[in-house]
């Protein structure tokens, strides 16, 4: 297999890497070994104490697909009737604001009703679980500072490689059914995402818009 690699600067692949719902090509195959080069490459980011304790689940079965999508609307149902879910802000006073937030929901809801169509799924894992109740912070730092870095590695090195993909966690409500139906032992390895992978349509991706950064900055104090 040949690996093909788009040519973009630094900073153009850590400025336009973008969240891809719509824009997934859901009928171009994605070849398995394309993704193994993007989790050695999520290989390489820094985890804690270097143990290196994260795992990759690669789904392509369509049955595991499909059971995987059942779980996702059904985490997508109970967080939409939430309050805080993003459906309760499209009628914001801010016609902006309300513009922005109905395309997110209508990108959101266009995966959740494509999902099982997506070629490949990629589901991170982490040794170690953070929702116990007597986890303290150092030890939620430690393992999600040792599988967050890895999985933006992943995403990044997949925008290298024309495949899009984006960060999502609705199935996550229904973890424990997940872990079985994967066969995942669930006491000891924590799921973190269900990442759709596929070849993106179009080739433009720009920057998305934010508030000025000295909004967010604090120096020496809050």
């Amino acid at each position: 297999m040949v690996i093909i690699m788009t040519s973009l600067t630094p900073k153009e692949l850590l400025t336009t890497t973008r969240a891809v719902r719509k824009r997934l090509d859901l009928e171009k195959p994605v070849e398995i070994e394309l993704v193994k080069k993007c989790i050695e490459i999520a290989q390489q980011a820094p985890s804690a104490s270097n143990r290196q304790n994260w795992h990759f689940l690669i789904i392509t079965d369509q049955y595991l697909k499909n059971s995987l999508s059942d779980l996702f609307q059904k985490g997508w149902q109970s967080y939409i009737d939430s309050p805080t879910s993003v459906a309760k802000t499209m009628n914001s006073d801010d016609p902006k604001k309300s513009k922005t937030q109905r395309r997110i929901y209508e990108s959101a809801k266009y995966l959740v009703d494509n999902l099982k169509n997506v070629p490949v799924f990629v589901i991170p894992c982490v040794e170690g679980r953070t929702d116990g109740s007597n986890v303290s912070v150092v030890v939620q730092s430690a393992i999600w500072g040792s599988i967050a870095p890895a999985v933006w590695n992943f995403m990044l090195a997949a925008r290298l490689h024309g495949l899009g993909t984006t960060w999502t966690s609705f199935h996550l409500r229904f973890e424990k059914d997940a872990s079985e139906l994967l066969k995942i032992p669930y006491e000891k390895v924590m799921q973190v995402a269900l990442l759709p992978v596929a070849y993106y349509k179009g080739s433009s991706f720009k920057p998305a818009p934010r508030d000025p950064v000295d909004k967010i900055i604090h120096v020496n104090t809050w």
